[in-house]
This record gives C-alpha cells, structure tokens and sequence, in this order.
C-alpha cells in the first residue's frame, strides 16, 4: 500500500478518500441558488460537522460578497481545509490568499483551460501559453501557502498528450493537488479510468501528488464518472450536497460517500464523513436555498426509503434487507417521527432537537423555536419531526434578513375580492398593507408590493405538504427574477397563505442580497 506526503493531511494511505465539498462556490454558482454570508456560514459549519476534509468556501475575486463570505469562514469554521478558488491571473490569487489567510488549514485552487476548443474561443492562447500560465499561476499560488491545487479545465476534452503536460508543469510549479475536471458532464466512466490511469502512469511526480475528480452530471454520470476516477487513481472527490451546481449539477455528495460505505467490496476506499449526518445537512441547504430534492432522489429523497409496493412491503416486514441496502438510520432518517404534541414540554423539545441533529441551537433560537412549535401544535393534531424541521430552519434561517413577516389577515371567497391586511418589519420598522387580489394569495404577495415596492417578477409558485393530513404544514416555493437574477424562497406554515407570504419574503431578502453581487466570467471547473 503506497502512502502521499501532503502538507495538509500527513501520510495518506492508498485507500483514503478526501472528500473536497464545493457546494459553497461551484453549487452556489447555478440559478436562484445564491446564499448571503450569514447563510454561507451557517452552511459551512455544517458542512465541518458533516466531516468534509476540504471546502471550496468561495471565489474571493469575484466580488466584495464573495470575498467576504469566504473570509468570514476562514475565519470562523475551524477543523477543516478552506479553499478559495482562482483563476490564472495575479489579482485572483492574491485575493485567494488574502481571503483564507485567517484559515487554519488552507489552499489555493487555481485553473485554467486546457481543452482545444476551450483555448482557442475562450482563452485564444496557444498551448504553449498556457503552460506558461499553468506554471506561473501555480507558482505564485505556492507562495501563499504549501497547499496548491491546480485544475485542467475541460481536462476530459483535452489531448491527452497536452494534459500530461500541463499536470507535468503544475506538479514541478509546486502543485500539491492536481484535478482534471469533466467540466461540461461529457465523459463516460471508461473515459474517466482512462485519463486517471494515464496520468499516473506517464506524469513524473504524479504518484506524489493527490489526483481528484470534478464531475459534472449534463449526461446523469456525475457519481459513476467520480466512482471511476477513483478506480483510475483519484483520491480527491470534488462533489456538493444534494448534487447542486451549473446547469445539471455536480457529483453528489451523499450518493458518492454512501456508495462507498455500502459497496466495500466494489469500492474498498474509507472517508470521514459522519453519514448520520447527510438528512440534515441536505435539508438545511433545501431551506436556505428554496430548492427541495426531487422525492425519488437517492439518500436524501423523502422516497428513498418508503416503499408502497406490497410484494416490497411483505419483504421488509420480514427482513428490511430484502429491499434495502443501507438502514435510514444510516444516513440520518428517523424511524419514529410521531411523538410530539401539544402536551409536550420544553425539555422534551429539547431532546427532540438534539436527535433531529439540532444540539447546537441557541438559548434564543431554542425559544423562539419553541414557541413556534407550541403555536404549531395548537394547530395541528400531530408534530411530525419534519413538521419541526421544517419550523426550526424556516425560523433561524431567515433570522437575520432586512424584511421580516409580523402579522398577515385575509378575507377569501366567492362573493367578495379577496383581501389581505399584512404587517411586515422593514429594517426593524413596522409597516402594514391592506391590499386586494384576484385571489387570497394575489392579494398577499400586493401587500408585500406595496409595503417594499420592486421590479421582480414572480417566475414561479408551487405548494407543496410537508406531511400528509389535512392539517399539514404547507411548504410553498416563490421564484422572482429581476435583470436577469433568479431567486427562490421557501416558507412553511399550516396556514397556505402565510406560507406563501414567508416564502416570498425570503426570495425578496436573497434577491436583494444578490442585487449587490456581480458573477465574474469563466467561473466553471
């Protein structure tokens, strides 16, 4: 068993997987899924919690926002490598370095094109130029910190010939990571084997530094292609929660480290993410984010682990393993959900919380929570644990926003033009709408208009149950655009409207924290 020297992680043996999230910067990347810092931090302490070794925490040039929010984290989450993304360029890299410099651990990942299509329209430089860029880049990054990684850019679309050579320069330029990126999801995982394998085997060096994997999933491949580099000598995964990222998204995390853990036997590599763990940490970016996973998403899909079928349900009855290869518990699923009520005390939420995973609340976070949950379960016959869930992060999650829900009346039917009297706080001050619609909602999101007047156009509205009964919470999705932004928000209440409200708020709130935001170009890897 062969053993690589990092700077960051010591000797690592040869079946050691790191497991590099990017759902910070490459996930945050794709529509209406941006973050404002509060949001970014929050979800990288959950993701150090989760047990990601390295985290892409931002671009740092591409915008004051982005700079900050990555050296906010630097900052503040602890245990884990902060990686902050670059391209060949010296402003790029010096804002990289300056943004991680307070990071305990952490690295510079630079890139560059390297595809033959990519450097003529894109980058129109000749190959040898890029090389030169592959060096110097890799060279200043390396003055900043001994931990580098260098990045090929559509490296599965690149001459093979070509990539030996630049992987070859980067290495010499004092790389300490190198990743061939299937930038725009077009290998297959024979191709992925290939070039890992070649490059191993034909780089000088390449055995002594870290060959990773960015797989993106345009052809549904992303975790196939990620699982083959791995075959092919990668022992860097680059993936995000839930899979998020530009347009189809990256290779999912929690499929990954799950199909690791599950099939040993096909993949006999070891992490160290604390799969219990994976629930949470994928419902906390479907609450910051407004985007819920699909029901028959693999792991984290509210599907995943029901089963309807009665040949199935006869199988599980008699052994869970007849139709499933991992236990919910596993991965952060609760077998009982139905335990709380009305009559339930303060001590008894708390111990719910703690085995929902949420331990670490706040003493005023825990009270507003519980207040919240005892409203809740006035109104509902029965508190399922997605009930709190939902309750818990729709609270603490929109805690710091400018606009905030206070009070909402409606006058529905028939008969009359529905009309809604809606209280909201506005930069901690008080403000009330009495507006009408063409319907009870209409009327509310006019309320909303005319409190914070706007531009943005409702894209999208859906609504959704979070349990089942006709007293279940709602879960509703707003999607506004303005100039070309898109933004979701998601609210939760057992009122449908209210829900809707809460959900439109937070869109607003994003949308006008990316109003000051600016995407660089050439930001995909």
């Amino acid at each position: 068993m062969s053993t690589i020297n990092h700077p960051n992680f010591g000797a690592m043996n040869d079946k050691r997987v790191i497991i590099f999230d990017t759902t910070l910067r490459d996930g945050e990347q794709s529509p209406g899924f941006s973050m404002n810092i509060d949001e970014k931090i929050r979800m990288a302490e959950a993701l150090a919690a989760l047990g990601v070794d390295v985290m892409e925490a931002g671009f740092p040039a591409a915008s004051p926002g982005d700079f900050e929010s990555v050296s906010r984290i630097a900052e503040n989450v602890k245990g884990v490598v902060i990686a902050g993304l670059a391209r060949a360029a010296v402003n790029d890299i010096t804002r990289a370095a300056e943004a991680i410099r307070a990071a305990e651990r952490k690295r510079i990942h630079t890139f560059i094109s390297t595809s033959p299509l990519h450097m003529k329209y894109k980058l129109r430089k000749e190959p040898e130029q890029v090389l030169e860029a592959v060096t110097s880049s890799v060279t200043l990054a390396r003055s900043f910190t001994d931990d580098v990684e260098w990045s090929a850019e559509d490296g599965t679309r690149t001459d093979i010939d070509f990539l030996c050579r630049c992987v070859e320069a980067a290495i010499k330029a004092g790389a300490t990571t190198i990743n061939i990126p299937d930038t725009v999801g077009y290998a297959v995982p024979e191709d992925m084997l290939r070039i890992f394998s070649t490059v191993r085997e034909r780089v000088p060096g390449a055995d002594q530094v870290i060959l990773s994997a960015h797989c993106h999933n345009d052809l549904g491949l992303a975790v196939a292609n990620t699982l083959a580099a791995v075959h092919g000598g990668a022992r860097q995964i680059e993936c995000t929660i839930n899979g998020i990222g530009e347009r189809a998204g990256n290779a999912s995390l929690e499929e990954v480290v799950m199909a690791i853990r599950t099939r040993p036997d096909a993949n006999p590599y070891h992490h160290n993410i604390d799969t219990t763990r994976i629930l949470r940490t994928s419902k906390l970016l479907s609450t910051i984010t407004g985007f819920d996973v699909q029901p028959n998403k693999a792991i984290v899909g509210r599907n995943a682990f029901a089963h309807e079928s009665g040949i199935h349900q006869d199988g599980m009855l008699k052994n869970a393993a007849t139709y499933e290869i991992m236990t919910p518990e596993s991965v952060g699923w609760q077998k009982t959900s139905l335990v709380m009520g009305k009559h339930s005390g303060r001590a008894a939420f708390r111990d719910k919380l703690n085995t929902l995973g949420y331990g670490d609340l706040g003493e005023n976070a825990l009270n507003d929570a519980f207040n919240r949950f005892k409203d809740l379960a006035d109104r509902k016959k029965i508190v399922y644990d997605e009930d709190i869930v939902a309750l818990v992060d729709d609270e603490v999650v929109r805690g710091n926003q400018r606009i905030k829900f206070g009070s909402l009346e409606v006058w529905a039917g028939s008969k009359a033009k529905p009309r809604a009297l809606l209280e909201l706080e506005v930069d901690g001050e008080k403000k009330i709408a009495d507006e009408r619609g063409d319907g009870p909602v209409d009327a509310a999101f006019n309320a909303i208009h005319a409190i914070f007047p706007h531009q943005a156009a409702l894209q999208l509205f859906s609504v959704g149950a979070v349990t089942e009964g006709t007293d279940a919470q709602a879960r509703c999705t707003v999607r506004l655009e303005e100039e070309g932004k898109s933004v979701d928000g998601q609210g939760a209440d057992t009122d449908t409207i209210v829900a809707a409200v809460r959900a439109y708020i937070h869109a607003l709130n994003k949308l006008i924290t990316k109003r000051a935001r600016t995407a660089p170009e050439a930001l995909s890897a």
